[in-house]
């Protein structure tokens, strides 16, 4: 088969183009991707047909260009790939390896749902995470995102951060969602605190049970410093609770994050009643419930927060 560049030149001759279209439509066809498209369909091409695909084929050249350069397109994101198109060669386009990855990392992170939670927690990776004196707890949660995308449908006990500020217990839920969510698995990350302020502030709004019934049921949950909320017995048991309850019951994996140990923190739910009376047995059941969900890991080293530049 002759060189298409100099059959096409001879074709182009014949046309009432311009000097310099010419030069720009032969310049196309000497693209090296074009030369072997018409190489690996000649059965398919005569001679006429690729003349009359010459604008298509310095589309073709001139997009993929484009891209090489830096420079945006009519269809950013999106690469030209050649086509036949009944005996024509065509162009068609396909979404980049960028817009690819780009579409990957926005599918993972739509499933984590965060409610009230630091910004930093979106790109958190097990990978960063700092492991001094974290090791034991970074180790669980590997072995915990392996073993639960191993058997989803199983019960997996999950994790109870203990630490004072700033030691990295948030950044450790983050990592863990964030890891899961890589494997196709959806996480809701709760600032507690925050939220029993919010089901305060709607006592008698419809929308209050609903938002309870959602993140009962969310397929993984991590409830983020639980323990500094405003404690009111109604919080302890119709809102967290109602929660733990139902999560026990379906056995549906829950994370923990708390300044205050196990111990502490049932002290801490010994909210006396209206009547100034403390309520031990609600404590014991509110931690009876933690504690078959998850699993306790201390969190110890230096506020990260006081030396974040």
């Amino acid at each position: 088969m002759k060189d298409v560049g100099e059959q096409l030149a001879e074709r182009l001759k014949k046309l009432n183009w311009n000097k310099d279209y010419r030069q720009l439509i032969n310049d196309a066809f000497n693209d090296v991707e074009v030369k072997e498209f018409i190489k690996e369909n000649q059965g398919e091409l005569s001679q006429e047909d690729i003349a009359r695909s010459a604008s298509k084929v310095y589309e073709f050249v001139s997009v993929k260009n484009k891209i090489k350069r830096g420079e945006e397109t009519h269809a950013p994101g999106y690469d030209p790939q050649l086509t036949l198109n009944n005996h024509l060669i065509d162009v068609t386009y396909i979404p980049s390896e960028a817009l690819l990855l780009q579409k990957k990392q926005q599918a993972i992170h739509n499933r984590v749902r965060s409610i009230n939670m630091p910004k930093d927690i979106r790109d958190a990776e097990l990978a960063d995470y700092d492991l001094e004196g974290r090791e034991l707890a970074a180790q669980a949660a590997g072995r915990f995102i392996d073993e639960y995308s191993s058997a989803p449908k199983k019960f997996h006990r999950a994790m109870y951060l203990q630490g004072s500020f700033g030691v990295g217990k948030t950044y450790l839920l983050g990592a863990i969602a964030n890891g899961l969510a890589e494997e196709g698995f959806t996480s809701t990350l709760l600032h507690f605190p925050s939220f029993a302020v919010e089901m305060k502030n709607s006592i008698g709004n419809n929308g209050t049970m609903k938002m309870v019934d959602e993140v009962k049921r969310t397929p993984i949950l991590m409830l983020d410093d639980i323990g500094a909320d405003q404690l009111s017995s109604w919080i302890r048991d119709d809102i967290l609770g109602v929660i733990l309850q139902y999560r026990m019951q379906e056995e549906l994996p829950t994370f923990f994050s708390s300044n205050l140990d196990m111990v502490n923190l049932e002290k801490q739910y010994l909210t006396t009643n209206n009547r100034g009376e403390a309520e031990p047995l609600k404590a014991k059941r509110i931690m009876e419930r933690i504690r078959f969900l998850a699993k306790e890991f201390r969190i110890i080293g230096r506020n990260r927060r006081q030396f974040k530049n």
